[in-house]
C-alpha cells in the first residue's frame, strides 16, 4: 500500500524489466494479447477444464501425451513444429475444448508467466476478458503489476494498449505513480476510437496479417467476448 492507503498500479512494458518491480508483494497480470492470453480465456470460457502453460514444445508434447491433453502453441505466430493445434482462439470452440486440458506453449506469454511465479497471485488478461480482470483487481485491493509479454523482450503495441485500457478503467481505485502506466493509458486513449486501425501500425499486426489472421486480431482487440478470469495455481490456469 502507498501513502494514500490505495494499492499501487504499475505497468511493466517488457519481461526484461520485470526484475525492477516488487513482484512478491503484487498481483501480476500476464498480458499477451496476440494471442496467448486471448486464447487462454477463450478456452476456459468455452469449458476447458484447465490450461497448462509450458515453455518448450518438447515439454508440451510430453505433458500432452501423459495426460491425453490437447497440445498447442506457436513460434513467431505460426503453429509450432510437432504440435497439432495453434494459438488461435477460434481453434477452441466449446464442442472441441469442453472438459479437456489444453497444454499451451507460446513465444512470449508463458515465459513471463513463469518469471512472475513469486507473485501474490497471477492472472492472465486480454481484451476478451477485460471486465473480469478489472473487477477482480478492484475487489482484491492489492498492489498490481500489469506485465506485458512483449515480443522477444521488445516493447509491443498490443500489450501496452491493453495495459492502458486497464489503467483507464481502474485507476480511481489505485495510486498510479508509474510513468509506463501513464504512457500506456495515454496511448490507449489515442487508439480507443479505432483500436484495429491504430494497431495496423504494429509489427505483430503485420506479422499475423501476413498469415491471413486479421479475424484473430479483431477478436483479440474486442472487449468481453470471453469474460472469464484465468487464475494461475499449481502450474495450471483455471477459471476463477
Amino acid at each position: 500500500m502507498t501513502a494514500t492507503n490505495k494499492p499501487g498500479l504499475e505497468v511493466c512494458l517488457s519481461p526484461a524489466l520485470l526484475h525492477l518491480f516488487d513482484v512478491k508483494n503484487s498481483i501480476v497480470v500476464i498480458i499477451d494479447v496476440l494471442r496467448a492470453t486471448s486464447t487462454i480465456c477463450t478456452a476456459l470460457y468455452n469449458g476447458a477444464s484447465r490450461v497448462i502453460p509450458v515453455s518448450s514444445v518438447e515439454e508440451c508434447v510430453h505433458i500432452g501425451r501423459a495426460i491425453d491433453g490437447i497440445t498447442a502453441g506457436e513460434r513467431d505466430g505460426k503453429v509450432a513444429e510437432g504440435l497439432v493445434h495453434g494459438n488461435s482462439p477460434f481453434e477452441y470452440p466449446r464442442d472441441f475444448i469442453e472438459n479437456k486440458t489444453l497444454v499451451l506453449t507460446t513465444t512470449n506469454g508463458t515465459k513471463l508467466l513463469h518469471m512472475a511465479k513469486d507473485a501474490i497471485q497471477i492472472i492472465t488478461g486480454s481484451f476478451p476478458n477485460i471486465s473480469a480482470v478489472c473487477d477482480y483487481l478492484i475487489a482484491q485491493n492489492k498492489n498490481v503489476i500489469l506485465g506485458c509479454a512483449a515480443w522477444k523482450d521488445r516493447v509491443n503495441m498490443e500489450d501496452t494498449l491493453f495495459a492502458g485500457a486497464v489503467v483507464n478503467r481502474i485507476k480511481a481505485h489505485f495510486e498510479v505513480n508509474c510513468d509506463s502506466a501513464v504512457l500506456a493509458e495515454s496511448m490507449y486513449q489515442a487508439a480507443q476510437p479505432d483500436l484495429i486501425g491504430f494497431m495496423k501500425q504494429a509489427s505483430h499486426y503485420r506479422r499475423l496479417a501476413n498469415y491471413g489472421l486479421e479475424k484473430d486480431i479483431a477478436y483479440c482487440l474486442t472487449p468481453d467476448g470471453a469474460n472469464v478470469l484465468p487464475l494461475f495455481k499449481d502450474g495450471e490456469l483455471i477459471a476463477g
